[in-house]
């Protein structure tokens, strides 16, 4: 049977760094680089496997991110992987409040595309309008994720995305069964705080809904552990849409501007 368009989608990796209780960033999201610098060169060495990159809007702009490949080094390994030099720049804002004088705007290089609700106000998505490549808006109420990466797909050519957060975005990509692997970066720090921010922010979940995750591979370096998970479905059906190639070690969470 032919499989429907609207269910082909990116492999989706998501891609942290978080302390050893577990946070992302202090009670006050202060931007602040916690791991090593190893750990970002790895988060280039990620970037480098994939077509695209997809983060949150206020992660976007509390970090003046810009998503780029990180460099000569990192855009020669793209060019070997049969990759564009840098990936597809992916903003998820429901509201379209995407700051437009955010620092990605200002960085040369690949498309931005954003990603928006229907619910979004009229006069902030034409704001974004002229300053985004192409603004997505949901089909439905919310923001629908699972179509989202549909059209990535199949109007961008997306095959293997990595996704840097914040704690929200992450959490609605796991309630929607759209992570096929999670890299975390353990880091030897203690943030502490009820309202520090984690992996994946949001609603209560349930035991019996948890998001499930395979065998994890392991390596330590340094005061760091690097940690890989498929998803249990992932692992039972070697991969969805697309199968990844060659994967990076380790991972970050897009703290500093670069």
């Amino acid at each position: 049977m032919t499989p429907d368009k609207s269910d082909l989608r990116p492999w989706v990796v998501v891609n942290m760094a978080m302390t050893a209780d577990g946070k992302i960033a202090t009670a006050g999201r202060e931007v602040t680089t916690f791991g090593s610098p190893r750990d970002l060169r790895a988060l280039y060495s990620l970037r480098a496997t994939a077509d695209a990159v997809l983060c949150g809007a206020r992660t976007v702009e509390e970090t003046g991110a810009t998503l780029g490949n990180g460099g000569e080094a990192f855009l020669r390994r793209r060019i070997r992987a049969g990759l564009s030099e840098m990936p597809l720049r992916v903003v998820v804002s429901g509201r379209a409040s995407l700051d437009p004088s955010a620092a990605i705007w200002k960085a040369k290089g690949s498309p931005i595309v954003v990603l928006i609700s229907s619910e979004a106000p009229a006069g902030a998505r034409k704001r974004l309008e002229p300053l985004a490549d192409a603004v997505w808006v949901s089909p439905s109420k919310g923001l629908d994720l699972k179509s989202a990466l549909a059209w990535l797909r199949a109007r961008w050519g997306v095959q293997r995305l990595v996704c840097e957060g914040g704690g929200s975005l992450n959490a609605a990509m796991f309630r929607s069964g759209l992570v096929d692997e999670l890299r975390v970066t353990l880091c030897p720090r203690v943030f502490g705080g009820n309202a520090s921010p984690t992996i994946a922010d949001g609603s209560p979940g349930i035991l019996g809904n948890a998001f499930r995750l395979g065998r994890p591979e392991m390596r330590c370096h340094g005061g760091e552990l690097y940690v890989t998970w498929k998803s249990v479905r992932a692992e039972s059906t070697n991969g969805q849409s697309g199968k990844p190639r060659s994967l990076a070690d380790g991972s970050r969470r897009p703290a500093p501007p670069r």
